[in-house]
């Protein structure tokens, strides 16, 4: 069976993509098309902050982007000596907040200590820093995208616990997505299931995916990541077959072989 998944690929230097290889065990087919385009914002007022760590009690980070500001970041010669010599360690004494495997490993190539990854999501990453942060101390340093959603800051000012948004990317859609979309359903046909990895996906594609599949779109089976791609799908009109129970490659592809099985067809 066929699966699309609306996801960059792996930078293909760093092996096979996870969710290839994970979906390939289950005996489906899958095939990326990237979705979402970024452009990175902010990158002095970052790098500013990020030179003064006891300004701040800590680091968020909700999205790979945002390491990936940090990273153009220190390309500069002089940015990345600074990092290395000194603000790194500063940083490691206190807590780096993430969601997710893939935000983690990028905090780890930077030369932090990624805490919270299993939390999954906004919400149960809010949670575990309440556990852990007291109200009224230093404000943790949330480098993010313009269109965060407001869960996470919400669930930590009704806490008390202080936290300094700085949008360093803008969220585009990608400028070969339609293309690439026609392309694949006019060479493969109508997928068994379509997998989206973010609110602005589904914001982005849906409407091409439609389109596209006709009639038959009731055939189709559509799986989220987590729970705000599900949200946003549900808000669109759509019946979610399948949630990650976290947003991995073995998450989603266990969500989709269970989705995926004649009785549930």
């Amino acid at each position: 069976m066929k699966v699309l998944l609306l996801k960059e690929p792996k930078d293909k230097d760093s092996g096979p993509d996870p969710y290839i290889e994970e979906l390939g065990s289950y005996s489906l087919e899958a095939t990326l098309i990237p979705t979402l385009s970024f452009e990175f914002t902010s990158l002095d007022s970052l790098f500013g902050k990020l030179s003064h760590p006891e300004s701040y009690g800590g680091l968020v980070f909700t999205s790979p982007r945002a390491l990936e500001a940090i990273k153009i970041c220190l390309k500069e010669k002089s940015k990345n000596e600074a990092w290395s010599k000194s603000l790194k360690q500063k940083w490691n004494i206190k807590p780096t907040y993430v969601v997710g495997k893939a935000t983690a490993s990028l905090v780890e190539e930077i030369g932090l200590v990624p805490q919270g990854e299993e939390a999954g999501n906004a919400e149960k990453l809010a949670e575990y820093i309440c556990s852990r942060e007291k109200p009224n101390s230093s404000a943790l340093l949330f480098p993010c995208g313009a269109l965060k959603r407001e869960v996470l800051p919400t669930a930590l000012r009704k806490k008390g616990i202080a936290l300094e948004s700085l949008t360093v990317y803008q969220t585009t859609q990608h400028p070969d997505l339609q293309e690439s979309l026609s392309s694949y359903f006019s060479q493969q046909g109508i997928p068994a299931s379509v997998a989206f990895f973010s609110p602005s996906g589904v914001r982005f594609c849906l409407q091409h995916i439609q389109k596209l599949s006709g009639d038959l779109i009731d055939q189709v089976k559509f799986a989220a990541i987590g729970p705000s791609t599900a949200e946003a799908l549900r808000g669109a009109g759509i019946a979610v077959s399948c949630t990650a129970e976290s947003p991995t490659a073995q998450g989603l592809a266990a969500a989709l072989h269970r989705a995926l099985q004649p009785h549930n067809c």
